[in-house]
């Protein structure tokens, strides 16, 4: 019997090498190669990822083509529906991953029993089995008697149910305990998962299935599996949070059919996961009175504005190397601050331990916390609390100049709705007409603003 050949498949771009070498010579990424066993001709042939996704035809000019508003289908949860991007698309492919045990399986439970009552669903389980997945219905009391339930991981039995069923929604819980006949590769490699997700997303879009895959997430995050599989579903969600906290949070990494970074938040009770209808109480502290090194901003998540509190802890350093450690803000932006404010306001943190953290475990990427989280430092270098009821946001240069931030009259009113009477922002984010209720104080300089906080 004829040795089988081997070859080193990318888990980043999914590129095939002959041979090992450190970078994958497609993406340019380094020790991605993993070895795999080469398949038939035709497995090779199936593995072809593009084929039955788009339909064939002539070709068209833009303008003869009709563009209509995309039909949507609640899922019943709010939260889940705003990060969609309104609810479900007929024939798209959504793909969810998170860390074990934050909620997943919880919520797609949830959704396909509000779903199950007008329309013809599907739950295939490759983790748990039926019995597991009744106990957790019971147990969250949900009605779902007309779900249909498949606990298989065999792609090809899956197709043939999914064929003579014929569902509207289908669940894949996971993609990585998917295997094909055509593949001899091990569950969750490479090229299984590759080929299982290529298979599942064309039959999507061939019979206008909604199709969700569940994914697991490595230990720094990121989705397991190829890179790929990220780029060929019309929707990527992660769910955030931590397991000991009841907070979830959902995000929008690619949508298709709706707004990216789009944030959905829940909270984990016995009944599963309900939402949350303020969130931005659970980014504010509830201190009994003011307290330095504390400071409200309002970042902007998709379309949804959230006040968050920044908080910040200097500490006289005991080495030669003081620390900079920074929770749901980028590092690299606090040690640039940190050099703005010393060159162009003359505060100097070098002797300092600097320690950030946005509240509630929230991750903030936005540039618009700069000056939030300048003024929070000045705050407890000086161990002088800020005004009360001061809100601030802004982006802040090199040059010391804080720059304008998107949506800065939603942010404002965001704040004003939640009882907030003062706010330091951009002087180009300046409302032109007075907002009731609300002191605007409008910079230009980080100096300036360092001033009129006091």
């Amino acid at each position: 019997m004829a040795k089988p050949k081997t070859i080193f498949t990318c888990t980043e771009c999914g590129g095939q090498s002959p041979k090992w070498q450190g970078q994958c010579p497609h993406c340019l990424a380094w020790n991605t190669l993993e070895e795999s066993v080469l398949e038939a001709a035709t497995s090779a042939k199936n593995t072809n990822r593009f084929s039955g996704l788009a339909s064939s035809g002539q070709v068209q000019r833009l303008a003869e083509v009709e563009a209509s508003e995309v039909p949507r289908t609640p899922t019943g949860i709010g939260e889940f529906d705003r990060v969609l991007g309104g609810g479900l698309v007929a024939g798209a492919v959504v793909l969810i991953g998170g860390d074990p045990g934050i909620g997943k399986s919880t919520l797609l439970l949830q959704v396909l029993s509000h779903l199950a009552r007008q329309h013809n669903t599907l739950y295939v389980s490759g983790e748990e089995s039926a019995q597991q997945i009744a106990l957790r219905a019971r147990r969250l009391a949900l009605e779902a008697h007309d779900l249909r339930l498949l606990p298989e991981i065999q792609l090809e039995k899956i197709q043939a149910t999914i064929a003579s069923a014929a569902p509207e929604l289908v669940v894949i819980d996971s993609i990585q305990t998917l295997y094909s006949e055509q593949l001899t590769a091990a569950p969750g490699s490479v090229s299984q998962v590759r080929e299982c997700a290529a298979q599942l997303t064309r039959i999507a879009k061939s019979r206008n299935i909604t199709m969700i895959l569940v994914g697991h997430v490595t230990k720094e995050g990121a989705l397991a599996g190829p890179r790929v599989l990220e780029h060929i579903v019309d929707t990527v969600l992660y769910f955030e949070g931590d397991t000991h906290s009841s907070f979830r949070l959902i995000r929008a990494f690619k949508n298709r059919f709706g707004a990216v970074n789009e944030l959905g938040v829940f909270a984990m009770t016995e009944r599963g996961l309900r939402e949350v209808s303020n969130p931005s109480a659970l980014f504010l502290s509830q201190h009994g009175q003011q307290v330095a090194g504390s400071c409200v901003m309002v970042t902007q998540e998709g379309t949804r504005p959230l006040l968050v509190e920044v908080q910040a802890l200097l500490d006289e350093a005991h080495s030669p190397s003081p620390r900079r450690l920074s929770l749901g803000l980028e590092q690299n932006r606090l040690a640039m601050l940190l050099a703005v404010l010393h060159r162009h306001a003359g505060i100097a943190c070098f002797d300092q331990d600097v320690f950030i953290n946005a509240v509630g475990g929230v991750k903030i990427t936005e540039p618009g916390a700069d000056l939030a989280v300048l003024l929070a430092i000045v705050s407890s270098l000086r161990n002088r609390p800020l005004p009360e009821k001061l809100v601030v946001f802004g982006e802040v240069g090199l040059a010391g100049e804080v720059r304008p931030v998107q949506r800065g009259q939603e942010r404002l009113k965001e704040a004003a709705k939640l009882g907030f009477t003062h706010a330091i922002i951009p002087k180009a984010n300046a409302p032109k007409h007075k907002l009731e209720g609300m002191t605007i104080i409008a910079v230009e300089r980080v100096e300036e603003a360092v001033e009129r906080a006091r």
